[in-house]
């Protein structure tokens, strides 16, 4: 009777098989790969390092700060609706036009202690005091714009009031006369009409639609004084 008890063709009595017994008859087939490498993909790599500027020499860097001074030019000689100033801000622009503006308002005479220098401060504390009283301005009125975009925009867009420095320049090489301080005028009047709506453009989205007369008032006043120092320099 025992032994009929313990015979294993009674299912009630049969012992439990392991869990993993049937995993020891599983074959494996050559042809499948079960080894590999855990690795960042080649063009994610190569993109991270064209990204990275740590590895460039100075002079790419140079010519790439450079590449990206001329675009900002270009933006303000041809003004339209448009966030790369705003997006891509940099104070370089703004410090090359406001040394080459102070430069040329500079008298002839640099033998007199008192002349020239103050001139070369004056452009500097118009033109960054006005640029921080703007933004501020703008901030108070509740734009959307930053402090350091602001000033961005701003230095850039004395570009054209440069440039009319430059003719000026040249034009006060000739004869003094009323022709001579016509040409100047015109010149003056329309370079400071152009930093104007070149500066309005950039910033007209960054102020609520109701407050951007206030906005651009204090714009208007900031380029028209260094117009006014154009216009009314003389090299003597």
């Amino acid at each position: 009777m025992a032994e009929a008890a313990e015979s294993p063709g009674d299912p009630g009595t049969a012992s439990p098989r392991p869990l993993f017994a049937g995993l020891s008859d599983i074959s494996i087939s050559q042809d499948i790969p079960v080894e590999g490498e855990i690795t960042i993909p080649m063009r994610s790599r190569i993109r991270e390092f064209d990204n990275s500027t740590l590895n460039e020499s100075v002079r790419n860097t140079i010519m790439r700060d450079l590449k990206a001074v001329g675009k900002k030019f270009m933006h303000v000689l041809y003004p339209r609706r448009s966030n790369t100033l705003l997006r891509d801000w940099d104070l370089w622009g703004p410090l090359i036009l406001c040394v080459t503006l102070a430069l040329m308002l500079q008298k002839g005479s640099v033998d007199n202690e008192k002349d020239g220098g103050p001139q070369f401060a004056e452009v500097f504390v118009i033109v960054w005091f006005g640029a921080v009283t703007i933004t501020l301005n703008s901030k108070l009125l509740g734009g959307n714009i930053s402090f350091f975009q602001s000033l961005c925009v701003l230095g850039y867009c004395i570009l054209p009031l440069t440039v009319a420095m430059l003719i000026c320049r040249l034009v006060l090489l000739a004869e003094a006369g009323p022709v001579n301080f016509m040409v100047r005028l015109f010149v003056v009047i329309v370079m400071f009409a152009w930093s104007v709506v070149a500066s309005t453009a950039f910033l007209a989205d960054s102020q609520p639609p109701n407050r951007k007369v206030l906005a651009v008032y204090p714009v208007f006043l900031f380029y028209f004084i260094i117009s006014w120092m154009i216009l009314t320099f003389t090299p003597e």
